[in-house]
């Protein structure tokens, strides 16, 4: 079959896929062979393809194609999440543009725009994945509101509650203004910001005295509600007793002592403000104090704010300074940097608000996930380095908030039957709500319509953290097929941002359903950043759009791209120009295989020896190569699993081992080393499958005719043999001196088509074996033996061999005289300048052992070099 001059990856890889999806490749169901399952980390149904994705499940595919080559039943299951505060922010504002309030609607009106919103957009994400090559069980395809998956989280919620796990409770929760929802502790990202410290006079009730107070937030004195000093502080021991009269509301407060007071913070007093603060909550608690919220849920001032009612705090902020300053309260205001907690999706900064939420305890569901991470070593992180985040979070775990105000979600499964707020049940449907309902109230006339659902939903994650079990009916139907066969999973591939919300709770959840961890190794991709180390992302405009990379450099040249740069767990640092080189990577294999067909084959000639040895050390060399793969897939270390096949396919096998078998110009190649090539070839093309999935296909099929049962996508990974280590070594000794004569040959400007003589002092006693490789990859008239230096003839030297090269008029004698003294000279001076480091008893016993070690091998290298420079001079005299 002819090939293309060029290789066109936009045809290609549009070609293959589809045979691909034809054939029912990536389709798995159980049978008799040992499963290897990956799912993927649902990225957002509102998202598009970003080079975090790219990475992530590059990474993912290069593990599920291995797997099919190993002979594996490999099932990579995807899906998309529904993100629940995302994707409601992008209907309102899409509702937003068409006059649409989201308060005028019901929430069955509401949800009606947000499944139109998912139906049109949503998947787009899955779609791009197609276009990297990514060979998911597409028929598996999960979303995590898809009813049996909804039905499962709210078997899950109905089983926590009923096990004393899940409670509601008034609590200081994070509220996000923007998205107006509460958040958990680890949706808030923790930012250093300047900001002002404000110091504030307070009047003491019945007296002149003014007690000054700092506070970063001004705008809060509205819901003050006491002031607090330490018992300790001798400053304002006689005001123990009294009562201070907030600024401008004129509230009388009571002054109130506790220890809790920092007297070196400040003005050694504090200002307690119960409804936004949860410190000043737990001092509120202590020593019950009113509590007043002042804020609507969007974070303006509601009555209590007086005539700022209406207005956004930070406006306030700035407003109330000028009136506390015109008034006289405001003392001074110092610069002062402090921690701002802001919401991981909207970016508002956090409010902390008192509101009536759902719990889940976590202390004793995190303790088999602390045993299997940390003490068993069931579960595997890699790096490892990332145990220790684990072990800080996990052995400081609080009580997860799992409800959102937010409509978009699973709905909370409780239902209110009075007005009290204990009077619900927790049921799995409305059905089974009214059954309990009549149980607990004793009226066995209730209906459906006289109980209230929880307007609630459930927190994203809720739904995500029981991913590997839910996408096989795991919750639902413990005892079906899948989730016996697939369960628990191989490799878990996802970022270090989402250890926490993610990783940890999905190892909770299956030591608390299915009695064992979800997965058996977790490997941690790092962040994507540019060359200058930045993050990438849309708002610096550092973040190439996926697909034109794609276009541009070929879905094998991005994912070679991003692996060459990638390392487990540390950031990569990714350059455009590393997809240039995946691309001239996979030209430079194509231009082999064209090589390799163009050649004429003659049955009738015999194999030459050349090529019997070349073939020989090239099935040692890939073995060798072959046993380091194995090692690296081991260790998770991908992108050095690639690099030793790039350097095996670029080095050994384009730049020698075709250099070795090519026959001579217009001339036939023999069957026998043709057909070795072609399986040198293929074992190339097998390693090479799971990075370069198109191409790796491409030439596959072009080798010759396959049936789809021949196809590389289900070929055998290749099988470890011995390795003939001597053979190896001797070749590498052979490419030295293949080298010596190449650069003679440049250095002098002699013709590759003349032939050379050349002659050998063989102090190491190397074996002839790669004699006649030499003598055609240099071009040798012959190889001769010879126990004394030839005078006129240039020479070099590897190891103690000493090998000469007649020059027979083809130089300029005295240029190269010239031209050596001045190389001898150069390197006398390099040599004196080693020694006297190597002098110098400070330096030799202060520097670091191979800082020595390199400087001695210097002198040695350079001591060689002067022997073999004076040696050819005396030749030339």
């Amino acid at each position: 079959m002819q090939i293309p001059s060029k290789y066109d990856a936009s045809q290609v890889e549009s070609k293959w896929y589809d045979y691909w999806m034809k054939n029912n490749y990536f389709h798995s169901e159980p049978d008799e062979r040992e499963p290897y399952t990956i799912v993927i980390p649902p990225p957002n149904v509102t998202g598009v393809l970003h080079m975090g994705h790219m990475l992530n499940n590059t990474i993912q595919d290069v593990l599920i194609r291995r797997a099919r080559l190993l002979g594996k039943n490999a099932c990579w299951v995807p899906g998309t999440d529904h993100a629940s505060i995302a994707t409601e922010a992008k209907v309102v504002a899409k509702l937003k543009e068409q006059g649409i309030d989201k308060n005028d609607l019901s929430r069955d009106e509401f949800l009606k725009h947000a499944w139109d919103w998912t139906h049109e957009y949503g998947g787009v994400i899955l779609e791009q994945l197609k276009k990297l090559g990514c060979s998911c069980d597409w028929d598996r395809t999960k979303f995590t509101m898809d009813d049996d998956m909804s039905e499962s989280v709210t078997k899950v919620f109905v089983d926590l509650y009923e096990k004393g796990l899940i409670y509601r409770g008034y609590r200081m929760v994070n509220w996000d203004p923007e998205a107006k929802t509460t958040l958990s502790d680890e949706e808030v990202i923790h930012e250093e910001r300047q900001g002002n410290l404000y110091y504030l006079k307070y009047k003491i009730e019945g007296s002149n005295e003014v007690l000054t107070i700092a506070t970063t937030r001004p705008e809060t004195i509205f819901g003050d509600t006491a002031i607090c000093i330490n018992p300790n502080d001798e400053r304002f021991a006689h005001l123990r007793g009294k009562k201070a009269i907030v600024p401008i509301c004129n509230r009388i407060i009571p002054i109130i002592e506790d220890d809790y007071v920092d007297m070196e913070f400040g003005t050694g007093c504090l200002k307690v403000t119960p409804a936004h603060d949860e410190n000043d909550k737990n001092l509120g608690d202590k020593h019950k104090l009113e509590v007043i919220d002042i804020f609507y849920e969007d974070a303006s001032l509601n009555s209590f704010g007086l005539h700022y009612e209406g207005k956004d705090r930070f406006v306030v902020r700035k407003e109330i300074t000028k009136e506390l300053e015109d008034k006289g309260f405001l003392v001074k205001t110092e610069t002062h940097i402090n921690k701002v907690g802001t919401s991981e999706r909207t970016k508002a900064v956090i409010e902390p608000r008192l509101s009536d939420q759902w719990f889940l305890k976590m202390e004793d569901l995190a303790k088999p996930a602390i045993k299997s991470v940390l003490e068993d070593e069931d579960i595997k992180l890699f790096p490892k380095k990332f145990e220790n985040t684990y072990r800080h979070w996990m052995e400081n775990i609080r009580d997860w908030n799992i409800s959102r105000q937010l409509m978009w979600g699973q709905q909370i499964p409780a239902y209110f039957y009075g007005d009290g707020k204990e009077d619900f049940v927790v049921a799995e449907t409305i059905e089974n709500a009214v059954e309990k309902a009549r149980v607990v109230t004793s009226n066995s006339k209730l209906q459906a319509s006289d109980l209230k659902q929880d307007k609630d939903a459930l927190d994203t994650w809720f739904s995500s953290w029981l991913w590997p079990m839910s996408v096989f009916d795991g919750i639902r139907n413990p005892e079906n097929e899948d989730i016996k066969y697939y369960y628990p999973t191989n490799d878990l591939v996802t970022g270090p941002d989402i250890l926490f919300f993610w990783v940890a709770r999905m190892i909770m959840a299956g030591y608390e359903y299915k009695g064992e961890k979800p997965f058996n190794n977790v490997y941690f991709t790092g962040l994507v950043r540019d060359k200058q180390r930045r993050k990438m992302s849309k708002s610096l405009g550092n973040s190439p759009d996926a697909l034109k990379l794609i276009e541009a450099y070929s879905a094998d040249g991005v994912r070679v791209g991003l692996l060459l740069s990638s390392a487990a767990g540390n950031d990569l640092m990714f350059d455009e120009a590393l997809c240039q080189q995946g691309k001239a990577f996979g030209n430079k294999i194509w231009n082999a295989f064209r090589l390799v067909q163009g050649w004429e084959i003659d049955e009738s000639i015999p194999q030459p020896e050349t090529a019997k040895v070349g073939l020989e050390w090239y099935e040692a060399k890939f073995q060798k190569a072959l046993v380091e793969i194995e090692d690296h897939f081991s260790k998770y270390r991908l992108s050095d699993a690639l690099m030793a096949i790039y350097k095996l396919i670029m080095d050994d096998f384009s730049s020698w081992l075709l250099e070795i078998i090519k026959p001579a110009y217009q001339k036939p190649i023999d069957i026998k080393t043709y057909k070795a090539v072609i399986v040198a070839f293929e074992n190339n093309l097998k390693v090479l499958h799971p990075f370069m999935p198109f191409l790796s296909e491409d030439i596959w099929q072009y080798i010759s005719e396959r049936t789809p049962e021949e196809a590389l996508i289900v070929a055998k990974w290749p099988e470890v043999k011995s390795v003939n280590e001597s053979l190896i070594s001797e070749f590498e000794f052979a490419s030295e001196v293949i080298s010596g004569i190449r650069n003679i040959r440049k250095q002098k400007n002699i013709a590759f088509k003349d032939a050379i003589g050349f002659s050998v002092i063989n102090n190491e006693n190397t074996n002839t074996t790669f004699d006649g490789v030499i003598a055609k990859l240099g071009n040798l008239e012959s190889i001769e033996n010879t126990s004394e230096a030839i005078e006129g003839a240039l020479t070099f030297r590897v190891k103690s061999n000493e090998y000469f090269i007649p020059m027979a008029g083809s130089i300029d004698v005295e240029a190269e005289i010239k031209k050596l003294t001045e190389e001898l000279s150069y390197t006398e001076g390099f040599l004196k300048s080693v020694q006297k480091k190597l002098s110098n008893e400070r330096f030799v016993a202060g520097a670091p052992e191979q800082v020595v070690a390199s400087e001695k091998k210097k002198e040695a290298d350079a001591l060689a070099k002067i022997e073999t420079l004076k040696t050819s001079l005396a030749s030339l005299n």
